[in-house]
């Protein structure tokens, strides 16, 4: 995948590089993520995806799980990596030097509550900006909890997300069939 240009600057100056962290659970990375981080690639010169240790949530699949995951799927866009971090995303951004921290908005519920956390990073930390990216239109439903409810129930996810996550999660809860 190509790199965004820019335009030369009138100037001599140097226009330093966007650096921007897309971070999350993706427990389990969705369709909805994967065109985020298509696009956020596209916008910025960099992207890592961040995966988030949280260690109050019982996670379906492990950080080193996502990670590979989330590794194997972008591994074709030169610009994107993948990463942990645990603690205050903004002071993982000011470790990574990051200008931007991405984050999808499917709904004016998701607008709220991270607006709210938008606004309280810029607080912590008034050098980086949250930029917000709305799903394409057919995932502007899908959430890592559907899909882990519906996948549960017994229900179809092909469509939802990867084809590579769809097996791992067939191998997670059905682990003597594959």
């Amino acid at each position: 995948m190509a790199l965004r240009s820019r335009p030369s600057a009138p100037t001599d100056k140097y226009m330093p590089e966007i650096l921007a962290i897309y971070p999350g659970s993706f427990d389990p990375m969705t369709n909805g993520h994967l065109d985020l981080i298509e696009r956020g690639c596209r916008l910025f010169d960099r992207l890592i995806v961040a995966v988030l240790t949280n260690l109050e949530k019982e996670p379906f699949f492990t950080v080193a799980e996502r990670v590979e995951m989330l590794a194997a799927v972008t591994n074709k866009m030169e610009n994107v990596s993948v990463d942990t971090f645990s603690g205050l995303l903004v002071d993982y951004a000011r470790f990574k030097q990051a200008a931007v921290i991405l984050r999808g908005v499917r709904a004016f519920s998701d607008y709220e509550y991270e607006l709210q956390m938008a606004l309280m990073n810029r607080k912590l930390e008034p050098k980086v900006e949250t930029v917000f990216l709305m799903p394409q239109e057919e995932y502007s439903y899908l959430s890592s909890r559907m899909v882990r409810e519906i996948f549960k129930l017994g229900g179809p996810v092909k469509g939802l997300v990867p084809p590579l996550v769809e097996e791992r999660l067939h191998r997670k809860l059905f682990p003597q069939v594959s």
